[in-house]
């Protein structure tokens, strides 16, 4: 039985994300691991799982607040990576892909989220 958001294509961009991000932090300084990199891991991840874990719930109004956390997220990685380029650990270069992405999964959510109310 596949899981309702295997089927999700802003799950599965999310997770495309994630792979980018944990790429790119390989770059930073190791007297990072448990701060900055932690920090970006942890709220990357937390992208495709809200989004998991909202498609599960039993409500609409759950899984829209799951979305809107998905969406917390992204704001959170984006926040750190401005912080690692202000460090000087990753060009403007290194982000533009990651970036693009965010955007992407973002529009994406709001696209869900607008969809998930409209039909409420």
């Amino acid at each position: 039985m596949e899981k309702p958001h295997k089927k999700l294509d802003v799950w599965k961009e999310s997770i495309n994300l994630v792979n980018l991000i944990y790429q790119l932090v390989r770059c930073f300084p190791k007297n990072e691991e448990y701060g900055l990199i932690s920090q970006i891991k942890r709220a990357s991840v937390s992208i495709p799982g809200n989004i998991a874990e909202g498609a599960a719930r039993q409500t609409r109004r759950e899984y829209i607040q799951f979305l809107y956390i998905a969406r917390g997220s992204i704001s959170e990685v984006d926040t750190f990576l401005e912080i690692a380029k202000n460090l000087s650990y990753i060009s403007d270069e290194s982000i533009n892909p990651i970036e693009q992405k965010m955007v992407n999964v973002d529009k994406m959510l709001t696209g869900l989220i607008y969809s998930l109310k409209k039909s409420e």
